[in-house]
């Protein structure tokens, strides 16, 4: 038995955008930890030569493909785009990546290995075995504080409802009406998994190790933290007022 008995067809979704650097190493360390799985690169134009590195290894390896978009549009419209790809090709699982190494591919088993038992799978920094590696106590403090702060606000049950190194059912994903996805940024993982935990859908999380990048430059801004911040704010609100509504309606 592997972990890929019982998933199907195994579908990676690798958004990029200036990754140069990592691209290639992610690839083939994805292509050796998990031989049966098939590869997308979703490129978003970028100015530093991923898009033609990406098709390079593409004409190495059949199991590589490239998605190219037109300009910077955000990694939760990346992300759309590759699922999309993916469930028009008939794959039966979809996972989540980040290029730049921060998401170790010799992980990926573990979170499949739980998939016949979920639709969803998050690799969690924080539950029990997982950590992160190398962040400065700013930084960790701002990713716990958002978790905290989003289990609170929206009532989700899951310790790390932020991270992006996800495995997904299709059929999951085509519950979750990826057509009015309006998050660009960062928060479009919270949406995800709030979607998912409505739905019913069966959430697990796996501990994962993430590490932080040593090529490249990190995309994380203010302006991606305030999004985020806000979203989940407005979902929140949105969400209590609803409840209030039904429970009058109801009484």
């Amino acid at each position: 038995m592997t972990a890929t008995d019982g998933i199907g067809r195994l579908l990676v979704v690798v958004p990029t955008y200036n990754e140069a650097a990592t691209v290639r190493k992610v690839v083939e360390r994805l292509r050796s930890a998990v031989p049966a799985a098939t590869v997308l690169i979703v490129d978003d134009a970028s100015p530093d030569g991923t898009g033609e590195i990406a098709e390079g290894l593409a004409e190495l390896d059949p199991h590589v493909h490239v998605l190219h978009r037109a300009h910077k549009d955000g990694l939760g419209r990346a992300y759309v785009s590759g699922f999309r790809w993916g469930l028009e090709r008939a794959f039966d699982t979809l996972v989540e990546m980040d290029a730049d190494g921060s998401h170790q591919p010799e992980e990926l088993p573990h979170l499949l290995a739980v998939l016949p038992d979920a639709d969803l799978v998050l690799g969690s920094r924080y539950v029990r075995g997982g950590q992160v590696l190398d962040w400065p106590w700013h930084r960790q403090l701002l990713s716990r504080g958002g978790n905290l702060y989003t289990r609170m606000a929206l009532g989700v049950p899951l310790h790390d409802v932020t991270g992006g190194y996800r495995a997904y059912r299709a059929t999951a994903l085509r519950q979750l009406s990826l057509d009015t996805v309006a998050s660009a940024g960062y928060c479009f993982q919270v949406d995800l998994a709030w979607r998912a935990v409505r739905a019913g859908l069966r959430v697990a999380e796996v501990p994962i190790t993430f590490v932080e990048r040593t090529e490249g430059t990190s995309k994380m801004s203010g302006a991606i933290v305030r999004e985020a911040l806000w979203q989940v704010t407005r979902w929140a609100i949105a969400y209590r007022i609803g409840q209030l509504r039904s429970r009058r309606a109801g009484g």
